[in-house]
């Protein structure tokens, strides 16, 4: 017969009470504590009842479980603080049927859960014999259980109750032990108290397996270390030092101190190991010394802080350089959106353009405007893979390769590397450097750039990789496809004396120990010496020959022969003797056969004269002067073209069955190639078989085609300023590089007459005299060879050395 009560209700947090459970309990809450009071007033009779969430700090109903345990207030103690300790003794169980109260205190309804007697049976006697037998197991294990207390629990008769006091010695979650709690068949609760008890041992037994492993592992390392401390006052009370022992000592501690990378300092720590175990003289310890001396001289995680003040870092780079605008442009570009954004990767720079017009000083300027580390590593002629990245350690005087060596010389990942000459690399059967350098050159994956030699990557994203080249063509696809191409022209003739006076001049003059007073450059002299002494892109030619000036006249200055002026053309004459460079300038007068064409090399733009001569034969093509595949291939599609289009250009169509052509292209020792001068030998040939003057004023450049389209070329600066120099008054241009008119000195275009053409006839239109106008010429000048100027080749020794792009 179940009996029904009112109670007060003290919810409990992270406990349960079980009955026949004598326990301590401290109450702060201010609805715990009027719940007390209440039992206090009536007969000290309180349901204990656990909450679900130990978090809630004022739960409701539903936080609470459903059966708790009916107990007995044995004491009250009032402690400081306003809180509350009670003494309770847990007496049964019991269900709570309704909340009658919630807002001063929780007073319930509930059922008395009485314990039913049940008499012994076979299965209740061994259910309650595995229990106590599991419950003796976790005693043992755990040591949590005192022996006195095992021997009262275990004396125990009555099931329920036996079940109940071994719960609540168990190190048990609330949920479990209210699983047990709500268990009102006595064998129902044995069953789960077993389980839970078994559950439990198992954690104990895992507990103490960890423990000994670990307990054997301190014990080892302490027996290593008593051993080790040992031999040491062994050896010192000898006299002895272990060599071994010492190194590998001093190598722990210099790896301890260089804060490397994780996966570096456990390859550090691992070949420290081999190298203790190794005889002193092996000569394996000394590679594995290298490769420790290695890691730990590279910087892992040393950087340098970037300057990043754009108007200082402009006026660096102005100070420095002579016009370059577009590199400047680009470098501060690159300094603002580091501002921007600090995390941001490196760009991989190719400056390309001819000998001597800055581009390795430009990169020093980089490094300066940035306040970082310069290195330079010279590319030309590198045939090995593995200068790039390394040989592996299996090798004799194995070493990193000079990419890492560079991260080394410079001291930080952050600095600007120059990468010089990239277009003169070669390969061979050691492998292919161009590929090698993918990995370095990719912003993508030079963060992981791994050596050979070191065998651990190594963050190279931070670096500034800054390439230099004098051609594109000889560079691989791939690789180019990795660099943002920045393009340095030639320098103009008023660029190279602007150039001599701020920078060359005051430098050569310092350099020789001699004062500004000895001798003053004016911009004439200097024009002068720019065109009659140096033929050049670049200031390279120039600086040699200002330095030979000085050097003259140091010898004089010394001996007393020379008075402090101004140079004359004369003092340049007497000192550097005459000029060794004439340009060819235009021809003085219409001629027939002959066209000025205009060509680029190495060291700049150059007019050139394409002559053509007809001969008796049957339709031949001859070709001389040193001329390249595409070349000869371009003259012959201009060949084909005047057949094709014979009668359009007022030409017999039947005259090639009777006349032979030979094309010829003054300074035959100069090879030449390219096929910019396309229009220039479809113009000439037109003009000797047509027999019409061509204008002696009129220079131009272009491919063509078959059917007579002109093609776009490249070099029109260069190729335009040449003009210039020449005296040239009209240039014709093919259409598709208009776009290239404003890379032209604005002082050139002033005074040049431009036409870009699309079509051959446009180009005969402007070229050939008309029929009446040539006639005329003729008859005012007495026929002669076809013109052939002195040319280039007068006094250039070494130009045989240089190919023309035509």
């Amino acid at each position: 017969m179940t009996k029904e009560r009112e109670l007060p209700l003290l919810p409990l947090r992270g406990i349960l009470v079980f009955p026949y459970m004598v326990i301590h309990l401290d109450v702060g809450r201010e609805r715990s504590m009027a719940a007390i009071e209440k039992a206090m007033l009536d007969d000290r009779i309180i349901l204990l009842t656990s909450q679900k969430e130990t978090e809630i700090d004022s739960p409701n109903p539903d936080d609470l479980y459903e059966i708790g345990t009916i107990a007995e207030i044995k004491q009250l103690l009032k402690l400081p603080g306003g809180t509350m300790r009670i003494l309770v003794e847990g007496i049964t169980r019991g269900r709570i049927l309704e909340y009658l109260q919630e807002d001063e205190y929780f007073e319930v309804r509930i059922e008395e859960l009485a314990e039913e007697k049940r008499a012994m049976t076979p299965e209740l006697e061994t259910l309650i014999r595995g229990m106590t037998h599991q419950f003796e197991e976790y005693a043992k294990l755990g040591k949590r259980v005192p022996l006195e207390t095992i021997g009262t629990v275990l004396a125990v008769e009555e099931p329920g109750r036996l079940a109940d006091i071994v719960a609540s010695h168990l190190n048990l979650k609330v949920p479990d032990k209210q699983t047990i709690l709500e268990a009102m068949s006595i064998e129902l609760r044995l069953e789960r108290l077993t389980e839970l008890i078994m559950r439990e041992i198992e954690l104990l037994e895992l507990e103490r397996r960890i423990g000994q492993r670990v307990r054997k592992q301190m014990d080892k390392a302490q027996k290593e270390y008593y051993l080790r401390e040992q031999m040491k006052a062994i050896q010192k009370e000898l006299g002895d030092k272990d060599e071994r022992q010492a190194e590998a000592d001093e190598y722990r501690e210099k790896v301890a101190k260089a804060k490397l990378p994780k996966e570096a300092e456990e390859k550090a720590l691992k070949e420290i190991d081999r190298l203790e175990k190794m005889p002193p003289a092996s000569a394996e310890g000394t590679v594995v010394r290298t490769y420790l001396d290695w890691l730990l001289v590279l910087p892992w995680n040393k950087t340098t802080r970037d300057k990043i003040d754009l108007i200082k870092a402009e006026e660096i780079l102005n100070e420095d350089h002579y016009g370059l605008e577009k590199v400047k442009e680009r470098i501060l570009e690159f300094l603002a959106i580091r501002k921007l954004t600090p995390k941001m990767k490196s760009p991989i720079l190719c400056l390309v353009g001819p000998p001597g017009v800055g581009k390795t000083s430009l990169a020093k300027s980089i490094s300066r405007s940035l306040n970082r580390k310069f290195v330079r590593m010279s590319l030309g002629g590198l045939r090995d893979e593995a200068e790039i990245r390394g040989h592996r350690r299996t090798y004799i005087g194995a070493l990193p390769g000079r990419i890492i060596q560079g991260v080394r010389t410079a001291g930080t990942k952050n600095s600007v590397f120059l990468l010089d000459e990239i277009d003169k690399m070669t390969s061979d059967f050691r492998g292919d450097p161009a590929s090698a350098l993918l990995e370095v050159l990719d912003p993508e994956q030079n963060s992981t750039f791994t050596d050979h030699y070191l065998e651990l990557p190594f963050d190279l994203s931070q670096t500034l990789f800054v390439l230099t080249a004098n051609t594109l063509h000889t560079i691989p696809r791939p690789l180019l496809d990795r660099m943002e191409v920045i393009t340095l022209s030639g320098y103009t003739e008023d660029e190279k004396v602007n150039i001599a006076s701020k920078y060359l001049v005051p430098k050569q003059l310092e350099a020789h120990g001699l004062s500004k007073e000895v001798f003053t450059l004016e911009d004439d002299i200097l024009l002068k010496l720019v065109q009659g002494y140096t033929r050049e892109s670049g200031v390279r030619g120039l600086e040699r020959q200002v330095a030979n000036l000085c050097r003259k006249i140091a010898v004089r200055w010394v001996k007393e022969e020379w008075e402090p002026h101004t140079l004359t053309a004369e003092d340049l004459e007497s000192t550097l003797g005459a000029p060794r460079y004439h340009f060819q300038t235009a021809a003085k007068a219409p001629e027939i056969g002959a066209v000025t064409g205009l060509a680029f090399t190495e060291v700049g733009g150059v007019v050139l004269t394409v002559e053509v001569t007809p001969l008796p034969g049957k339709g031949r093509l001859t070709l001389t002067g040193q001329l390249g595949d595409v070349m000869k291939e371009s003259a012959q599609a201009a060949w084909t073209f005047i057949r094709a289009y014979a009668s359009q250009l007022g030409i017999e169509e039947d005259f090639y069955d009777r006349t032979d052509l030979h094309i010829h292209v003054p300074e035959g020792a100069t090879p030449k190639d390219g096929p910019s001068a396309g229009i220039t030998m479809a113009t000439a040939m037109a003009s000797a078989i047509a027999k019409r003057y061509v204008r002696s004023d009129l220079a131009m450049t272009g491919e063509i085609t078959l059917r007579g389209n002109v093609l776009p070329i490249g070099g029109v600066k260069e190729k335009v300023l040449a003009a210039h120099r020449a005296g040239i008054k009209v240039v014709v241009l093919p259409e598709e590089n208009r776009k290239d008119f404003e890379e032209i000195p604005e002082n050139v275009r002033k005074v040049l007459e431009f036409h870009f053409v699309s079509r051959i006839e446009e180009v005969l239109k402007l070229a050939l005299l008309p029929i009446a106008h040539s006639d005329k010429v003729q008859e005012d000048v007495p026929v002669h060879s076809v013109y052939s100027p002195s040319g280039i080749q007068d006094s250039d020794p070494g130009q045989d050395e240089r190919t023309t792009t035509c």
